[in-house]
């Protein structure tokens, strides 16, 4: 059957088709035709979308019907969580960088923002949302979540998707240490050292004397040792990564490093060298039974053994760097060689080294007056 004629009226044309559907069209201020997007099932249903459409033409800002839904997805509001996505994509993270980014928005950020446009979040909802946090995880965890968040939106403003950041709750990217961390004594360390398996005794020296990372230890080969020099070559570190162990770079720049080793610990990574390590110029130091990267878990299970053996089972393996980081202070070392051993980026980090071996202060001067009193 043959198709109706478009019926003519003073703006637009309606047509009815052979489905007894109307269809509605028009010529719009660009002086090209344009239908409407469905066909209609009465007839005054395409003459009402026909006077909407008068009325849109006589705006400055008349877009096509066509392009009108792609200008509505364009104009919408940025979400947070959409947002947030598209930003950890496009960032160049380690992997346990991202890792732990990922975990920081899916346990806290988006189950609160993920819905809610970027621009709209308030200072006040952002200080609800940091104050709640407090039953949901420890301080540290709190911490990090609210410096994502901040960092969010500050690459946000950067990208001119928001005008200003909510997140202004004082002292919110920071947490407190719940506990004083106390450095082991060179007697504990002693004892520690000798409870480790032998295989595991030159690692806790180096984590402990040269202030390692585990992840940068544990990737120690044959090729790093310096012995005539008396120098350790870090360059690399490992981490674990959603249960795979992942070898790269080190964890910031500042972590690829030459690190002087003290020359009491030169015969006892010389005695290692002959009887532990794996063979060759990629031999590992301290390679796991299968020859792989040594484990955290098993390294972890001899550790706590050892601490308790050694009189301090609250020691942590990371208490190790602690304490060689402490243990250098004392030698009187500057803020800036303390960054250069350590590995650290900026000089926050050292300085909590240099505060502790400043709090001998008290103990060396008890040990003055004991001499004299001795004297006496």
């Amino acid at each position: 059957m043959a198709q109706r004629k478009a019926e003519r009226r003073g703006f637009g044309y309606i047509r009815r088709l052979p489905s007894k559907r109307y269809q509605a069209s028009y010529i719009g201020p660009d002086t090209a035709r344009h239908s409407a997007p469905h066909t209609f099932e009465a007839k005054g249903d395409a003459e009402a979308w026909l006077a909407e459409e008068r009325r849109a033409c006589e705006s400055p800002q008349w877009v096509a019907p066509k392009d009108r839904a792609a200008l509505a997805e364009a104009r919408r509001p940025v979400t947070v969580g959409e947002y947030a996505e598209s930003w950890i994509v496009r960032r160049d993270l380690r992997p346990r960088t991202r890792a732990h980014y990922r975990s920081m928005l899916d346990r806290f950020i988006l189950p609160r923002f993920a819905d809610r446009p970027l621009a709209a979040v308030t200072p006040r909802e952002v200080a609800e949302w940091h104050h709640a946090l407090a039953q949901q995880t420890g301080p540290t965890y709190r911490a990090h979540a609210y410096s994502l968040l901040r960092t969010l939106y500050r690459a946000a403003i950067a990208e001119d998707e928001a005008a200003t950041s909510p997140c202004r709750v004082p002292g919110a990217g920071q947490s407190k240490r719940v506990r004083k961390i106390e450095p082991a004594t060179l007697a504990e360390l002693e004892a520690l050292t000798k409870a480790m398996p032998e295989r595991l005794r030159a690692m806790v020296l180096l984590m402990a004397w040269c202030a390692l990372r585990f992840g940068e230890a544990t990737e120690l080969r044959r090729k790093d040792v310096d012995l005539t020099n008396g120098v350790l070559h870090v360059r690399r570190g490992v981490v674990r990564v959603d249960g795979e162990r992942i070898v790269g770079e080190t964890k910031t720049e500042a972590g690829r490093r030459d690190v002087a080793v003290p020359p009491h610990l030169i015969p006892v990574l010389r005695d290692h060298l002959a009887t532990h390590a794996a063979w060759g110029r990629d031999g590992l130091l301290f390679p796991a039974r299968d020859g792989g990267n040594l484990p955290h878990s098993t390294f972890l299970d001899h550790f706590h053994d050892a601490a308790s053996a050694a009189g301090r089972p609250d020691l942590t393996p990371h208490m190790l760097r602690h304490t060689g980081a402490v243990l250098a202070a004392q030698t009187g070392a500057t803020l800036a060689e303390l960054m250069a051993r350590l590995g650290h980026t900026t000089p926050a980090a050292a300085m909590r080294y240099q505060h502790a071996a400043q709090g001998r202060d008290a103990q060396i001067a008890a040990a003055l007056s004991a001499m004299v009193e001795g004297a006496k």
